[in-house]
């Protein structure tokens, strides 16, 4: 492992400020500064970028994206123990480091943000899907942020990239592909991570598009969405039937066989179908 910056080994950080993962907190650590540097890479030009940062842990992400250039990091940090060796590393890179202590699915990162801005991150384990589905649904497109470059259990990398027919295509693939360009980026071994997880990691990095690939109504589409991926193995003309009396007609005219299951639909097929939806519940109420 080659140093990065003048700072000691994550190693040596760890056993100086006893910083054993805490399972509770889904933490596993990734120790190789040459892997954090690469994953820092794959969120791309970050010198002009504000960069959030969720669960950083001893700070091995951290100090990649400082040393990969970017303009300010905020790191949210729920542990207090990991916080004098962020201290450390903010003290390194002096003015281009802020660290919260908190829990990111309660702190509100944008006041502390300066556009344009990316989030990078070793997501813990046991909030990483809320997040990514909270930065994919905002009020407003476009969002926030320009891109997400963020580690997954790989099961969970696969969700969100998959497509149509595959076992793995759900809500999570289309939600992330109605508004952003989405790949793999990096696989990783267990033995990667301090302690070693049961299963393999991923790195998913998302652009956000300008607008919707498809025009929709989010929380028609959404509606739509669960409904048919709760019963995916029914038909359609079934999972959908409480969403309109018309539903059969309502997928034919969005080009839908009312007997194809939702794991074949494509996104597409889906956006025309909310729409669709959308114009007969508001021809029903006029």
């Amino acid at each position: 492992m080659s140093a990065i910056d003048n700072l000691p080994p994550l190693r040596e950080v760890i056993a100086r400020h006893d910083l054993r993962a805490k399972k509770q907190l889904g933490q596993n650590f990734l120790l190789d500064l040459n892997l954090t540097a690469k994953i820092a890479r794959q969120a791309g030009d970050l010198r002009d970028c504000d960069v959030l940062e969720i669960g950083p842990g001893p700070g091995g992400l951290t100090r990649g994206l400082l040393a990969e250039g970017a303009r300010h990091v905020l790191a949210i940090e729920k542990d207090a123990r990991a916080l004098p060796a962020l201290a450390e590393i903010a003290a390194a890179y002096p003015g281009r480091l802020s660290v919260i202590n908190g829990d990111a699915l309660r702190v509100d990162p944008l006041q502390h943000l300066t556009p344009p801005i990316c989030v990078a991150a070793n997501l813990p384990y046991n909030i990483g899907t809320e997040l990514l589905i909270r930065w994919l649904t905002p009020p407003d497109w476009p969002p926030f942020w320009q891109s997400l470059t963020l580690m997954f259990q790989k099961e969970v990398a696969e969700r969100i990239v998959a497509r149509p027919g595959s076992k793995s295509y759900g809500r999570l693939a289309l939600l992330a592909q109605w508004r952003a360009e989405a790949q793999i980026v990096m696989t990783l071994p267990p033995e990667a991570f301090v302690p070693a997880p049961k299963v393999h990691s991923a790195v998913v990095h998302l652009t956000a598009l300008p607008e919707p690939r498809f025009p929709a109504d989010p929380a028609v589409l959404s509606r739509v969405t669960a409904a048919a991926f709760n019963q995916r193995r029914k038909m359609l003309r079934a999972s959908l039937r409480g969403l309109h009396p018309q539903i059969d007609t309502l997928l034919r005219d969005a080009g839908i066989a009312p007997t194809a299951r939702a794991e074949e639909i494509e996104l597409e097929r889906f956006c025309a179908l909310a729409r669709g939806l959308s114009a007969a519940r508001a021809a029903d109420r006029g």
